[in-house]
């Protein structure tokens, strides 16, 4: 006799079913499906009634098709094994695309014991799917042969810089990183950090350029209560907070001199003062700055002490501009697409040729910073597949390369245009369209070559994936009648 009582108890069941986070599914003992929840419908894209009476077949679990291969007698593997427990499988959508689960069953029995069918429960991985291949994918990056720490490049001028490093890291002297904007100092010290025998303690950054003097003052060294208006309560410097670390200042140009001097003897003494405390207090910790001002040009100014040089700059460490190490840019511009693609999720995997010449030929005051800002740039405006020259910002595209050719190193060549871009086809040629082989015959840098490529509308056949360049490279030049030759093309 059913009473109310149960009658009640059902309803609650029914609820609980309907609201329960994973997907739940009932098969009777053929494996056809007799019932399934609100859940499991959102995440496969069937509804209840396409689904009740059909086989669970229509899942595609390829748990249960390996247990059909291996010739059960049964096509579910849950009438096998009786329960399953956080099995991983997936299942195949309404769209026919792939769902990433971890699924639970177990047979039902009636009172005799009788199996009288199964219940499932699923949880949707998707989305732990997604980011363990964000993961792989930066682990695959981290394990790249061609970086360092984060750093990427494999030209003769980043090789030695890496040993550099290396070197540097192993010892206690003070390490002075220089160079242009967005040449990466901060990964560099960072790498020094890593690799040295305090990675194991505090690595603090300071901006030095971000503070004005009496907050750089505070924050270097630290502060007693009522030390000045507003100190209501003492405060740990950088320097303590970095004891048997690593600081790291950067933009160390911008200290004033005050604070120069009082850097100065924590180099030499090994101490620091608090603001408005008398006490010296010992600090060991390694001192790794970095600037991308002339400081010899600010020491005859008298803007740096030249003692305090001396004394930071024992490890000196200058990094080379993305201009003189255009060898690198095809990795760079690889490693980029695929991490903004990972960040975006946008289907963006590689660039046309034309759009690499573009980029490849810039000079890139921004360095590697610039560059990584185009590719996120590009990857607004590109839809999908290839980033084309319409999809970088226009400062590449030729409207600012006056400013590149005015520069004190872009040499001056007299020669006829005509006979030059001839030379320069035959040269390619010869050179089988290795451009570094090409600009040594020639006698001048790669980046003059690339200028001079552009100059003539020369293109080299090579396409940029996420693999990098190809091996395979031949030069043409454009003609105005439209053709495309190997050779010098006839001038009107």
């Amino acid at each position: 006799m059913v009473t109310m009582f149960d009658e009640e108890v059902s309803q609650y069941w029914k609820t609980i079913i309907e609201t329960m986070p994973d997907g739940l599914m009932v098969v009777d003992p053929k494996g056809v499906i007799v019932m399934v929840n609100s859940t499991l419908e959102q995440i496969t894209g069937y509804s209840k009634s396409e689904l009740v009476g059909q086989s669970c077949k229509i899942l595609g679990c390829d748990v249960c098709s390996v247990e059909m291969t291996q010739g059960m007698d049964k096509h579910c593997a849950l009438f096998k094994k009786e329960n399953i427990r956080r099995a991983r499988c997936t299942l195949r959508k309404k769209d026919g695309n792939p769902l990433y689960t971890i699924k639970n069953a177990s047979v039902l029995r009636d009172g005799a014991g009788k199996v009288i069918g199964g219940v499932e429960t699923v949880t949707d991985l998707s989305e732990v799917r997604t980011k363990e291949k964000i993961i792989s994918n930066l682990r695959q990056e981290l394990n790249d042969e061609n970086r360092f720490h984060g750093i990427i490049g494999a030209s003769s001028a980043m090789r030695r810089i890496f040993d550099l490093v290396s070197s540097a890291a192993q010892s206690d002297a003070p390490v002075l990183i220089c160079g242009e904007s967005g040449t990466g100092k901060e990964l560099v010290a960072g790498a020094i950090h890593k690799q040295g025998p305090r990675r194991k303690e505090p690595f603090i950054k300071v901006n030095c350029a971000a503070l004005s003097e009496s907050l750089l003052e505070s924050e270097l060294f630290g502060h007693v209560k009522g030390a000045f208006t507003g100190a209501d309560r003492a405060r740990t410097g950088r320097f303590e907070a970095a004891d048997r670390g690593d600081i790291f200042l950067d933009e160390i140009a911008e200290i004033p001199n005050s604070v120069q001097v009082k850097l100065l003897r924590v180099l030499q003494e090994k101490e620091i003062e608090r603001v408005g405390d008398h006490r010296p207090v010992s600090i060991n910790t390694r001192i790794i700055s970095a600037t991308n001002k002339d400081l010899g040009k600010l020491m005859e100014q008298g803007r740096f002490r030249e003692d305090l040089y001396y004394r930071i700059g024992v490890i000196p460490i200058e990094l080379p501009p993305l201009r003189e190490r255009p060898d690198d840019i095809p990795m760079l511009i690889s490693s980029f697409i695929s991490r903004v693609r990972l960040k975006t999720e946008k289907p963006v995997f590689g660039m046309s040729n034309e759009a690499f010449e573009l980029l490849n030929a810039y000079e890139w005051p921004g360095n590697v910073r610039e560059l990584i800002n185009a590719i996120e740039y590009a990857f607004v405006l590109c839809p999908e597949g290839e980033i084309m020259p319409e999809h970088l910002p226009r400062r590449l595209t030729g409207k600012t390369q006056k400013q590149a050719e005015a520069r004190p190193y872009a040499r001056v060549n007299h020669e006829n245009n005509d006979d030059e871009r001839i030379r320069i086809l035959e040269t390619l040629d010869a050179a089988q369209g290795n451009k570094a082989e090409a600009s040594r015959k020639l006698g001048i840098s790669r980046v003059s070559l690339y200028k001079k490529l552009r100059k003539y509308n020369i293109r080299v056949n090579k396409t940029v994936r996420d693999g990098g360049e190809s091996h395979n490279e031949r030069a043409h030049s454009s003609c105005n009648n439209g053709i495309t030759a190997h050779a010098a093309c006839p001038t009107s």
